[in-house]
């Protein structure tokens, strides 16, 4: 079992910058962040596989926003810029044992930590 804990959350401006923090209780092949806006499915954002220390992102995370990850601490941040009203949503860290970008390769959830971005 795996245990992340996210933090970093809150309500900002439009345009502003929020960081988000995920420590895990123990080393998995790859951590990601997702995200779930009220009434839409829950949607990757990004990725780090620690092997290579690759990362990968999707649709809702290029370009304005940046994961890095600290295998010595097992953590991975997200820092997010520019954000827009549409970032608004409930972003959760997971964990998993094999590449993808779908929530089925993750195995592991934290409790999700709140972003509302005002206009």
């Amino acid at each position: 079992q795996v245990q992340l804990v996210e933090s970093g959350g809150g309500t900002v401006q439009a345009g502003g910058s929020l960081r988000l923090s995920c420590a895990a209780s123990r080393h998995t092949y790859i951590m990601g962040w997702f995200r779930e806006a009220p009434g839409k499915e829950r949607e990757f954002v990004a990725g780090i596989r620690w092997i290579g220390a690759s990362t990968y992102y999707g649709d809702s995370g290029k370009g304005r926003f940046t994961i890095s990850g600290d295998w010595a601490r097992n953590t991975v941040n997200l820092q997010m810029n520019s954000l827009k009203p549409e970032d608004t949503a409930v972003y959760y860290c997971a964990a998993g044992t094999k590449f993808g970008y779908d929530v089925s390769n993750y195995d592991y959830w934290g409790q999700g930590t709140q972003v509302t971005v005002s206009s």
